[in-house]
């Protein structure tokens, strides 16, 4: 643990090491068959908790994504952009220092339209700006909004993650020298490795980067992690390298199995091509052999990112509703949209409703 933990953070924190070394082994035939293995044990391992008390996600806002990013060398499909969904989680789980909240993916809407990538896309409508803000990236409701939606306050929420830090600014949030954040008690979860390469960018790694997103926040309000960790009861979350250096997932215990939420994928369609309805996928899948199709905008770590998504959907195990996909509950779901025909996802959760929040 790279960050000291103390008070409750020490009561709900735990490190796991049931997957720990899945990459290590020098094959990458190896590696696949210990990611199977270890995947399996720990899908075990989570489904021996209680669901949680409260498992929500809410729509927040739709963007626009490359489909060459997003289905990465597939050709055909007809859309040259696809929608993602951008949803906060709202994770209520049982520790030994009580009920705690934790915030999955709470993106500021506002403050990540300066990712450099997303701010040039939306610069390219010109005169009709605005207009094309409101059409291509519609937003739904903004974190503020879910929570008094819920009966949350601000102060009730313990925890926020996300499984990457692409195009996030924290500094609302958790606040800075100069400005206080919403959130008085939470603290960020995240890998060690996910700060420290966020402070350190390469020009391919830029464009999808908020520029100062994490500057100037208090580090007592950052609990760095090196290691897969247990959240209480029925939370984990899961390093998961490829999308990002320091990717992560979270996989919670609820009462549908367990469910896994990462962007290393945009979707079911990705976790599972060759179920895919979209023609172009499935034909990829078939051809190439490939078993998971990778979101792959920076490839930070491309061959890692496949095992870490053939990682995600054994630990997530095969949904209820549709049992040719898996439980990947995607933190920016691929969705269809008027503006791009021909791409239609083959399953999707949307949002999600177990438990009351408290």
């Amino acid at each position: 643990m790279v960050t000291k933990l103390k008070g409750d953070d020490a009561k709900v924190i735990q490190p796991v090491d049931t997957l720990e070394g899945f990459l290590e082994p020098t094959s990458p035939r190896a590696r696949l068959e210990e990611v199977r293995e270890k995947g399996r044990a720990f899908h075990d391992q989570m489904m021996e908790y209680d669901p949680v008390p409260c498992y929500r996600s809410y729509e927040l806002v739709r963007v626009p994504y490359p489909t060459r990013f997003a289905f990465l060398n597939v050709r055909g499909l007809r859309s040259p952009f696809i929608h993602i969904v951008n949803r906060l989680f709202i994770i209520q789980f049982n520790s030994d220092a009580g009920l705690k909240t934790l915030l999955v993916s709470p993106s500021d809407a506002d403050r990540n339209r300066e990712t450099p990538f997303f701010k040039n896309l939306s610069q390219s409508f010109g005169p009709l700006q605005g207009l094309g803000d409101k059409l291509m990236a519609p937003r739904a409701m903004d974190v503020p909004d879910v929570l008094e939606k819920v009966g949350l306050s601000p102060s009730d929420v313990d925890y926020l993650t996300y499984d990457h830090l692409h195009t996030q600014d924290i500094r609302g949030w958790l606040g800075t020298r100069d400005e206080p954040g919403l959130f008085p008690n939470a603290k960020l979860l995240v890998m060690d490795q996910e700060w420290v390469s966020t402070r350190n960018l390469l020009p391919p790694q830029e464009p999808w980067y908020c520029p100062d997103g994490i500057d100037d926040v208090d580090p007592e309000r950052i609990i760095r992690l090196d290691s897969d960790v247990i959240l209480g009861e029925g939370v984990a979350l899961m390093r998961t390298p490829g999308h990002t250096e320091g990717n992560h997932s979270v996989v919670v215990r609820t009462p549908e199995g367990v469910m896994v939420t990462s962007e290393n994928g945009v979707g079911p369609d990705a976790y599972e091509p060759l179920s895919s309805e979209l023609a172009p996928v499935r034909q990829y899948a078939q051809a190439s052999g490939m078993e998971v199709i990778l979101n792959g905008n920076t490839l930070e770590r491309g061959l890692d990112q496949y095992l870490s998504m053939i990682l995600e959907k054994t630990v997530a195990g095969p949904s209820v509703r549709d049992d040719r996909f898996p439980n990947m509950v995607c933190s920016s779901e691929m969705d269809s949209y008027w503006a791009f025909p021909g791409i239609k996802p083959s399953f999707k959760f949307g949002d999600l409703a177990f438990g009351e929040i408290q």
